[in-house]
């Protein structure tokens, strides 16, 4: 995400970099400066106050990478949740696919295995709106079933993106480099989307009908 100050845009980029290959602590703010041509580290001060909030900004920009370029449709009146769910799979996968560069999906995997106060910023102000717009569309889709149950169904669609994202080298080695070019967001999208939809038995043709609640898996059982 770039900013309006090219200064500052080059501190972040180069922050991100850093903080990637270094982790927090292994990243100076010298060293940070240097890379982006910034003068000296006063600059990190005026435009982030200090390290830790310029550490903040770096996860928040690998998270965000790709909001502004794929935005949420802006559905009318008497949209089907149906279709709502499978606009929001495809502009999350896209989101997850846009050209972010290296650094930001290892920065985003560092903080997730150590986290930190940029782990809380960024879920409040980057992926619970996403969650939130993920639960309306299940709430509208699923009225009946109870909240938890619909959390644990986000959960899996959204996880479904999170494994064809960053397990890349795992899926190329399964399938070959030739087949995983063929891996395309368009593609992903509509298994994951028609996966989900086939789990919640709303498959197209097919009377809408929720999960089967766990009483009634224990009969058939």
């Amino acid at each position: 995400m770039k900013t309006n100050d090219d200064t500052e845009f080059r501190l972040l980029q180069a922050a991100g970099e850093l903080f990637a290959e270094k982790g927090y602590d292994g990243a100076s703010v010298r060293e940070i400066c240097h890379r982006a041509g910034a003068g000296n580290v006063a600059a990190v001060n005026y435009y982030f106050r200090d390290k830790e909030r310029l550490y903040i900004e770096a996860v928040k920009s690998a998270c965000s990478r790709g909001d502004e370029s794929f935005p949420y449709p802006d559905w009318p009146a008497g949209t089907e949740p149906r279709q709502k769910l499978i606009d929001f799979i495809r502009v999350l996968t896209d989101r997850m696919f846009g050209n972010s560069p290296p650094w930001a999906r290892r920065l985003f995997l560092r903080e997730l295995s150590h986290p930190t106060e940029a782990c809380t910023e960024f879920v409040q102000k980057i992926v619970r709106p996403n969650a939130e717009l993920l639960g309306s569309i299940l709430t509208e889709l699923l009225p009946k079933v109870p909240q938890r149950k619909r959390s644990l169904i986000a959960f899996s669609i959204v996880g479904q993106c999170f494994f064809h994202r960053f397990a890349q080298p795992i899926v190329t080695q399964l399938v070959g480099e030739e087949e995983a070019r063929n891996y395309d967001t368009a593609l992903l999208a509509e298994h994951i989307a028609d996966f989900s939809l086939a789990a919640l038995g709303l498959e197209p043709g097919k009377k809408s009908r929720p999960p089967r609640s766990r009483s009634a898996s224990r009969t058939r059982e």
